[in-house]
């Protein structure tokens, strides 16, 4: 059975839906006022991962990635650089699907954008302000964690330290803050030489990021999900303020499982503009490696352990998956005319079964990749070059376990 390390319990979980071989899942897409970097898109490849990996056990999966196109960052880029915040977005927007479509990450036909999603955001403040957990105060709307049951549970937050005075948020983000600790904004009111300006039922302005995301979810998924997904710095302020929003909205559980991956730091050290160590795709396959190689990479190492990018430890990464890659060739190409004997038939039957028992340990990829590569060297040590039957079986069987991994044929 599949099980998942849950960050609201703090411990892996047989994972269950709460619908039957269906599963709802949100997981957070780029912010669109900066190209997406390795780092980001390691996190959407433990996300793909996850999906491929339901559906290979027979769940149809609902996804739900969004686009975050409406925020103070994008609206600071693009003063910074003279453009259109829609501008700035449709390029990046551009770049992370042909990107995405290199590294093979499988999306759902539509993206939402929150741009698209302003008066479901609307319709959610309105809602929360009739509940009293939502306020208005100077034109802005705010939200009162105080007026939630457990609020900051996924984090775990220490709410003896909460301010005893009335404080209030009215940036999206603060940089080198990792918690807000007061009330956070909902709704920025419009103010002269604002970008981005929606006239709507509660006056002009737009939506803050943290309502951006429950208005997504609510609008395409519902009010609850099976899995939260999203890179582990969601879980200071962010997915929690989701979760208080949810759950103040429904008064149901939000979600049952959360994923979060960890960070990828370059040489040793975590990537940001100031230290000029940021690493991008095109960069890595200007040195010579494949969007196949980035993607290994990227999903070998456990999605919850942090993951060192260096030179070294790329290329030896690229040289794994050559080789492995080289090996399944050979095998797939068959060739032999001895029978298909009971240990033939032992070791490919293994195959999928060592795949999944990794697999369900928490989407254990490397465990997973190194427990075949030991099959398929055994297999081509006693039994190379394969006969017929037994070269189609185990094509079919890679096939059906590299729609998962999706880095072997």
């Amino acid at each position: 059975m599949l099980k998942l390390y849950n960050s609201m319990s703090r411990s892996k979980e047989i994972f269950r839906s709460r619908e039957d071989l269906r599963v709802k899942i949100f997981t957070c897409g780029p912010s669109t006022y900066r190209r997406p970097h390795v780092g980001n898109y390691r996190t959407f490849l433990y996300e793909d991962v996850l999906v491929r990996y339901l559906e290979y056990k027979g769940y149809a999966v609902q996804r739900v990635i969004n686009f975050t196109d409406v925020e103070d960052k994008m609206l600071e880029e693009a003063v910074q650089e003279g453009r259109r915040p829609q501008a700035i977005a449709a390029e990046v927007g551009r770049r992370f699907l042909r990107e995405t479509g290199a590294l093979r990450v499988k999306l759902p036909e539509r993206i939402a954008r929150a741009s698209e999603s302003v008066p479901q955001a609307v319709a959610l403040i309105q809602r929360l302000i009739s509940r009293g957990v939502a306020y208005w105060y100077r034109g802005n709307v705010f939200f009162d964690p105080l007026k939630v049951k457990d609020f900051g549970k996924l984090y775990r937050l220490d709410m003896s330290r909460w301010p005893k005075r009335k404080v209030r948020f009215k940036k999206d983000t603060y940089n080198g803050l990792r918690w807000n600790r007061g009330d956070f904004i909902l709704w920025h009111g419009f103010n002269n030489g604002d970008l981005s300006v929606w006239d709507t039922a509660i006056g002009k302005g737009r939506p803050s990021w943290n309502i951006q995301d429950p208005a997504m979810i609510t609008e395409h998924l519902g009010e609850q999900v099976d899995i939260n997904c999203g890179g582990i710095d969601n879980i200071y302020r962010h997915h929690d303020y989701n979760i208080a929003i949810m759950e103040s909205l429904s008064g149901k559980p939000y979600a049952n499982y959360y994923l979060h991956g960890a960070h990828l730091y370059v040489d040793g050290r975590p990537m940001s503009k100031s230290r000029g160590n940021i690493v991008y795709l095109e960069d890595l396959q200007a040195k010579g490696y494949r969007p196949y190689h980035v993607r290994f990479f990227l999903i070998y190492t456990h999605y919850r352990t942090r993951l060192n990018l260096t030179k070294d430890r790329l290329g030896r990464a690229a040289r794994q998956l050559d080789g492995l890659r080289s090996l399944v060739s050979e095998l797939r190409a068959g060739g032999g005319r001895g029978a298909v004997d009971s240990r033939l038939e032992r070791l490919l039957a293994r195959l999928p079964e060592e795949f999944e028992r990794n697999m369900d340990d928490d989407l254990a990829v490397g465990a997973a990749v190194d427990s075949l590569s030991v099959l398929l060297r055994e297999l081509r040590a006693s039994f190379h070059p394969l006969p017929p039957s037994a070269a189609k079986r185990l094509e079919a069987e890679l096939a059906r376990i590299d729609g998962v991994l999706q880095v072997l044929l």
